[in-house]
């Protein structure tokens, strides 16, 4: 897990919904000082999102690092395709930022678990012993993660979805709103468990499942 020094700044990529909650829980975890946020809608250019100024687009990258600006989060959650995500993720990361990791205050993180750098564990969520999380993944608020979980990079566990133990997710996987994970499946990636889904078998890759107990969803 990638910690913040004293030195440098964050931008924000991203002023959406999702981004409101990273923005709060850096600003109660008191982490890293926010230099703004970066959005390409011109609309939003002079508004603030909880006094953090849009400040621009991403063309700013080069000019911001000159002065000084060091670090950056993913300011967008994604709803079933998480590929915008890890494109803005990789992007950041070719300019020579660093990603920040975001643990809001009320999350709670064993601290024999593994975060990999960008992740945003967020209000209410729950990473216990054992369990590693890949690159720029999402817990989203009162998510739980329990032991020895492994969640593939870009993936993102959205509200209130609960994976048992031992649960494998792949890449860029989403798990929706409310969903539960058995213990000891594995589910591919770039697959979508729709909201409220009870997940008892394996879900391949590439594949959307929905309903109780969790089945393909015709195409």
């Amino acid at each position: 897990m990638t910690e913040p020094g004293t030195q440098g700044s964050c931008i924000v990529l991203g002023g959406g919904g999702h981004a409101r909650v990273v923005i709060d829980s850096i600003q109660l975890s008191g982490r890293c000082r926010l230099h703004g946020v970066l959005d390409p809608d011109p609309t939003l250019r002079g508004t603030t999102v909880f006094d953090v100024p849009v400040i621009g687009d991403d063309s700013l990258l080069p000019t911001l690092i000159e002065n000084g600006v060091t670090w950056f989060v993913t300011g967008v959650g994604g709803v079933g395709d998480n590929r915008p995500r890890q494109r803005m993720f990789e992007a950041a990361l070719s300019h020579g930022l660093r990603p920040l990791v975001v643990v809001h205050p009320s999350a709670s993180v064993s601290p024999r678990a593994v975060i990999g750098d960008g992740c945003q564990i967020l209000p209410g969520a729950i990473v216990n012993a054992g369990a590693e999380l890949d690159v720029n993944v999402i817990v989203n608020s009162g998510a739980i993660i329990e032991h020895d979980c492994r969640i593939g990079a870009h993936a993102h566990v959205a509200t209130g979805a609960c994976l048992a133990a031992s649960v494998r997710i792949g890449t860029r996987s989403h798990i929706g709103v409310g969903a539960t994970v058995r213990q000891g499946i594995t589910i591919g990636s770039d697959a979508v468990v729709g909201a409220g889904a009870a997940v008892v078998s394996e879900v391949f890759s590439g594949q959307t499942v929905v309903g109780v107990p969790a089945r393909p969803l015709a195409r």
